[in-house]
């Protein structure tokens, strides 16, 4: 079974304080710990002096044991009030999987 990185780019709003940001990584790792499946989490703002961030703000990494686990942690309904919660403060986010 390969596992899988599962990568997200995200721009946030103009609007959204460093304090929501802070809520938003506290609680993908508090899903990231509580969700089967996930072996690591890792986030951080873009510093990146490329100038290639299409506006991405910042980013996170998981990994999970493979597809399935993959599959499970996005229609877990953890991860889908998370979403719920943290789409009102982000423009745009770019999601990027592939197996190891």
């Amino acid at each position: 079974m390969a596992k899988v990185k599962h990568i997200a780019l995200i721009q946030f709003k103009a609007d959204t304080t460093p304090d929501q940001i802070d809520q938003i990584f506290n609680a993908l790792l508090d899903l990231s710990e509580s969700i089967p499946g996930v072996e690591d989490f890792i986030s951080g703002p873009n510093n990146s002096p490329e100038g290639q961030s299409a506006g991405h703000t910042h980013a996170f990494v998981m990994t999970l044991t493979d597809a399935a686990a993959r599959d499970a942690y996005l229609t877990h309904p953890e991860h889908q009030a998370f979403v719920q919660n943290a789409m009102p403060l982000i423009e745009k986010v770019t999601v990027v999987d592939f197996e190891l």
